[in-house]
């Protein structure tokens, strides 16, 4: 069966919730509701990877970056594959879809990937697909960390990468 990669829609939001909760990920109905208010509002896209009825993934495209370093490039965010999906190619594709809709729009699109071991297979991903440190070092919640000052290592720890698309 081949990869469809299309736009979140009506009924996405309990079909993506109920499969993140199947798998003991914490990510609530209402997180999904409000991304796609906010794709109908043009604040971000979201595209979903299934196979025939079968979910696959999702990645966002946040249309302006609230990483202020970024000066309001595009940013891909909340990019999540279902662990038995991995390493077949369905995240490369997802990441090619989304890098091919910012292109559309900007030449440069930007990402951050957490730090703990989790996102170590988004980190090498990444960087095989050309993402560069944007050389800010450790970021949590959106703001440069100062050195010395000490933070805990959870979703808000990133280093962000921007990516030259054309």
């Amino acid at each position: 069966m081949e990869l469809t990669i299309r736009k979140l829609r009506e009924g996405d939001p309990e079909l993506i919730s109920g499969a993140m909760a199947a798998i003991g990920w914490n990510k609530p109905l209402e997180q999904y509701q409000r991304y796609l208010d906010q794709q109908r509002d043009g604040v971000r896209d979201v595209l979903v990877g299934t196979l025939g009825e079968e979910y696959v993934g999702y990645v966002t495209v946040r249309w302006v970056s609230p990483y202020e370093p970024f000066g309001g490039i595009p940013e891909i965010q909340d990019f999540n594959v279902l662990p038995k999906y991995r390493r077949r190619g369905y995240g490369s594709a997802l990441m090619d879809a989304a890098e091919a809709l910012v292109a559309e729009r900007s030449d440069v699109v930007g990402i951050g990937v957490g730090l703990y071991p989790d996102y170590g297979q988004a980190q090498r991903m990444y960087v095989r697909r050309g993402y560069i440190p944007d050389g800010r070092g450790l970021i949590y919640d959106g703001k440069q960390v100062p050195p010395l000052e000490t933070v805990k290592n959870d979703d808000w720890a990133t280093l962000m990468f921007t990516k030259t698309l054309k």
